[in-house]
């Protein structure tokens, strides 16, 4: 059986969108009750990821992370259609990456005492990202 289900999430700009009660609806609306939780984000200056759900420091660190390994308004860019971040977002996204794979069993997700599935928007600017979530068993 496969299902696949499609969200519209809102940023407020670069940081983090917690996706994980979203996800585990659509797999618990899915009937699956063992198999494989695919999530895919339809952009290319955002991205998908599995972190620490709990203390928010984590999070905000990793965005220090992030600015390190892509700069906004780095000189070196050739790519600046939509300003300084543009660039650096699509770095970003490459590196953490635009799909996850999640085990489902029992009917939900299986994930670990502190892990919750994020958007992580790399624009400056508020967003309205599209994410394909299929469920497969």
């Amino acid at each position: 059986m496969t299902t696949q289900s499609q969200l519209s999430i809102s940023t407020r700009g670069r940081g983090f969108s917690e996706i994980t009660d979203e996800v585990a609806h659509v797999v618990r609306g899915s009937g699956v009750r063992q198999g494989l939780c695919n999530v895919f984000v339809r952009h290319t200056s955002c991205a998908l990821t599995i972190t620490e759900n709990a203390d928010p420091a984590v999070r905000r660190d990793l965005e220090t992370l992030a600015g390190r390994w892509a700069p906004d308004g780095d000189p070196a860019y050739r790519h600046a259609d939509e300003g300084d971040d543009d660039m650096a977002a699509h770095g970003r996204s490459v590196l953490a990456g635009v799909s996850l794979q999640i085990p489902v069993g029992e009917g939900r997700l299986l994930l670990g005492t502190w892990q919750g599935l994020f958007l992580w928007e790399q624009r400056q600017a508020p967003q309205t990202r599209q994410i394909v979530v299929t469920v497969l068993g």
